[in-house]
C-alpha cells in the first residue's frame, strides 16, 4: 500500500494545484489582448532588425576574413 500511496499523492497534489490555477485564471479581456498583441509585435519587428543589422555587419567582415586567406 505504501508504494500505491507514493504513486498516487504526487497525482492528487497535481490535480489540486492545477484545479486552484484553473479557478485562478482569467481571459483578457480586449484591451488586455490588444495590449499584449501589441507589445509582442514590436518585440518581432525589433528582433528582425537587429537580426538584419547583425548580418548586414558581419557578411562584409565574413567576407574579408575568408576573402584575404
Amino acid at each position: 500500500m505504501d508504494a500505491l500511496d507514493n504513486v498516487v499523492d504526487p497525482l492528487r497534489d497535481f490535480a489540486k494545484e492545477s484545479v486552484r490555477l484553473v479557478k485562478r485564471c482569467h481571459k483578457p479581456d480586449r484591451k488586455e489582448f490588444t495590449k499584449v498583441a501589441f507589445r509582442t509585435a514590436i518585440g518581432f519587428v525589433v528582433m528582425g532588425f537587429v537580426g538584419f543589422f547583425v548580418k548586414l555587419i558581419f557578411i562584409p567582415i565574413n567576407n574579408i576574413i575568408v576573402g584575404s586567406a
